[in-house]
């Protein structure tokens, strides 16, 4: 029996995780399964100038708006350069900022920037990022970033050779951005709270309101759809309720069959609810392989002729296969494993093969190809 190492080793993996609840639900916290509504990160971002690069900045006739942005920095602060210069600047590099602000971050927190370069900087090693306001996606500034740029990249160029370990045009700043502003979460406000699930489930959203009805009373949770659990707390700690609630184990339900292709890479991934039906699958490799060979044709000495290239071709066709393979009916992700092991085909053929037992009835799952 021929193995296919990437798939074996992949699903070994796979039924070594499901092999301890395997056919059976297993418990989780609502925490790793739900988030609260309105519990969330929001997107920050925005444009300044690196500056103290040795020589690697931008080139500015090149990159127009990094000059724009040095003479509108020089003016705030009461420099004014004369008109019609053409400024000559290596050590300067725009670049754009982005952030994430957490929940309930509030002014005075700090929080970590990503400082990518926005022109045709080489480098960003040894810059320092000037005052940058950061904005949300209102337009309203909710963060100042400044500080060093720390790059884990290092390069070194040399006689027309260079050599690059990593990206030199991104870095990050550890705290360095200060909150200037909170976005107000309304979950103190609001009479009720909401449980989001990461994946659409009726029987999971039945299962977690289930469990919060039996833990604090009737009927203080309900499901509204397959995504959304509505909770009214109790009590007026508020902070106590929620991470009572978070901690509360649910058992959550075997998932939808799915295998999981990815024609890029090749690999294949299943859950342990994949099942096949009895069938016969024939596989074969065909190669087709054209060769050719010039052949030069000299004339006579004297005979007034030309030399004649032509080609010589030669194809060749060769295919490989075993006929038909019978596959017995699995239940279990095992045996759905040893029998894909059978046809002795590579991850690669495997992709079409499983398409083609989907089409036919015999697989029973849904295929996600990536």
């Amino acid at each position: 029996m021929k193995l296919v190492p990437r798939l074996a080793a992949a699903v070994a993996l796979a039924v070594a995780l499901t092999a301890p609840v395997a056919g059976d639900a297993a418990a989780e916290r609502i925490k790793d399964v739900a988030n609260l509504r309105g519990v969330r990160s929001n997107q920050l971002i925005g444009y300044g100038l690196v500056v103290g690069l040795d020589g690697t900045g931008d080139q500015t006739t090149q990159t127009p708006f990094t000059v724009q942005s040095i003479g509108s920095m020089l003016s705030q602060l009461g420099i004014n350069v004369p008109p019609g210069q053409n400024l000559q600047l290596k050590n300067v590099a725009a670049v754009m900022v982005t952030g994430e602000l957490a929940a309930f971050a509030r002014p005075g927190q700090q929080i970590d920037v990503t400082v990518s370069s926005l022109g045709n900087a080489k480098s960003l090693r040894g810059g320092t990022l000037l005052m940058t306001p950061l904005k949300g996606a209102d337009g309203q500034i909710y963060a100042m970033a400044q500080g060093n740029v720390a790059i884990a990249g290092a390069g070194a160029s040399a006689g027309g050779s260079k050599t690059q370990v990593n990206q030199l045009n991104a870095g990050r700043i550890p705290s360095g951005a200060t909150v200037e502003r909170g976005v107000d979460n309304p979950i103190a406000q609001d009479p009720f709270v909401e449980l989001e699930l990461r994946d659409t489930d009726f029987s999971l959203a039945r299962r977690v309101s289930d469990a919060v009805n039996r833990r604090f009373g009737s009927p203080l949770a309900t499901a509204i759809d397959g995504r959304t659990i509505r909770v009214t707390p109790t009590g007026t700690d508020r902070v106590a309720f929620v991470a009572e609630l978070e901690d509360l184990a649910v058992e959550t339900p075997v998932p939808a069959a799915k295998v999981i292709l990815n024609a890029r890479t090749g690999s294949i991934v299943m859950n342990e609810a994949v099942t096949i039906d009895a069938c016969a699958v024939a596989h074969g490799n065909l190669t087709v392989t054209i060769q050719s060979d010039p052949v030069i044709s000299q004339p006579a000495p004297l005979s007034n002729g030309r030399t004649v290239v032509t080609e010589r071709t030669s194809i060749d066709l060769k295919q490989e296969g075993n006929g038909f393979v019978a596959l017995a009916a699995g239940t279990k992700l095992a045996d759905v494993v040893r029998a894909l092991n059978t046809l002795g085909a590579t991850p690669q053929d495997l992709l079409a093969i499983l398409q083609a037992m989907k089409s036919a009835g015999a697989l029973k799952a849904e295929l996600e190809v990536i």
